[in-house]
């Protein structure tokens, strides 16, 4: 088998040529599987153009029933769990379900439990194992996140947290590298998951393929995050954002905030803490980091001026708070990028 490992440089050692499966669920979320193979098969194609080329990816479409259909109707030729050799590499494509209702009913249906146990089979025979979107529901579902750092749809957070306790999730994140795991954010996420796998083989090779696919570095999703919509998952913290959205220019106190909540500041913070992970004044910071990218993009107003609007004492305070929340500059944000 092939030698796979993730360190904290981020690399994938590989020695010999790689066996990547793709595990295929019903309902499989079409674009994800179709950035996966694509992916994969532009980097094989444009393998021999380089000086040293990587050995080719072996890939297969494995499934654990024998016929698949995508949440599209397409019908997905795959090969049985059981009739393939051991894998060195697993990634999990997206369901086709994209709201927490429908993708927790697609929880449950009887081919979940038996893509589990071909999971922890393929962990124990050494392969690395990763997953993008929602698909991080059926890797955390194994169990064997728990204790590890994740990432997935930044709208699943509250969703994710309360399923898996265990698993430390950063839904901000568009990759989470935890030793023999790789979890990945939101819908196109599947390519900077598939570009990761292609990095540890050859840096050149992945640098080649985004180029191609006009792919740009993404290590966050934080920009894409629309706070309201994940405070609507609970009303006690949606009535806190009410209250913050109100507040942005005045300034943060948690006892007025707990106040506007109908509830005590001890039990505010462990509702905010476990729906979305942060505490009252860090969600708070959120939603004017929110707002000051919307007035930067659609009026004219001066850094210092947008600073005031959201409550900072100046401009360099807010596009210090930008570049380390967003990975952005002002000009970057002012443009759209």
């Amino acid at each position: 088998m092939t030698d796979i490992s993730i360190g904290n440089n981020d690399n994938i050692d590989i020695i010999a040529a790689m066996k990547l499966h793709l595990l295929v669920c019903d309902g499989v979320f079409d674009l994800g599987l179709a950035a996966f193979t694509d992916t994969v098969g532009l980097a094989n194609a444009m393998a021999g153009s380089l000086p040293q080329a990587p050995a080719h990816i072996e890939l297969t479409l494995v499934g654990v029933r024998r016929r698949i259909r995508t949440a599209q109707g397409l019908t997905v030729p795959v090969v049985t769990a059981h009739g393939v050799p051991e894998p060195d590499v697993v990634l999990v494509p997206a369901f086709g379900d994209k709201m927490p209702d429908t993708l927790s009913a697609r929880l449950t249906r009887p081919d979940v439990p038996d893509a589990v146990a071909a999971l922890q089979q393929w962990c124990t025979a050494g392969a690395h194992l990763g997953a993008a979107c929602s698909g991080s529901f059926l890797l955390a579902e194994s169990g064997l996140l728990d204790g590890h750092r994740a990432t997935t749809s930044w709208w699943l957070g509250p969703m994710f947290r309360q399923r898996y306790p265990n698993v430390t999730l950063d839904e901000s994140r568009m990759i989470v590298n935890s030793t023999r795991f790789t979890t990945a954010g939101a819908a196109l996420a599947h390519v900077d998951l598939a570009l990761r796998i292609i990095r540890g083989r050859s840096p050149a090779l992945a640098a080649l393929v985004a180029r191609y696919l006009l792919v740009e570095t993404r290590s966050s999703q934080a920009e894409f995050v629309i706070p309201d919509h994940l405070a609507h998952a609970d009303p006690m913290v949606e009535r806190f954002e009410c209250w913050a959205r109100r507040r942005l220019a005045q300034g943060f106190s948690l006892a007025e905030a707990a106040s506007a909540a109908g509830t005590s500041e001890r039990t505010l913070a462990r509702r905010l803490q476990s729906v979305l992970g942060k505490t009252p004044l860090s969600y708070f910071q959120d939603l004017r980091v929110e707002h000051a990218v919307h007035l930067l993009r659609t009026g004219n107003a001066s850094v210092d001026q947008v600073a005031a609007q959201v409550g900072y004492s100046d401009g360099v305070t807010l596009r210090a708070l930008l570049r380390r929340k967003l990975g952005r500059g002002v000009r970057e944000l002012r443009r759209g990028g």
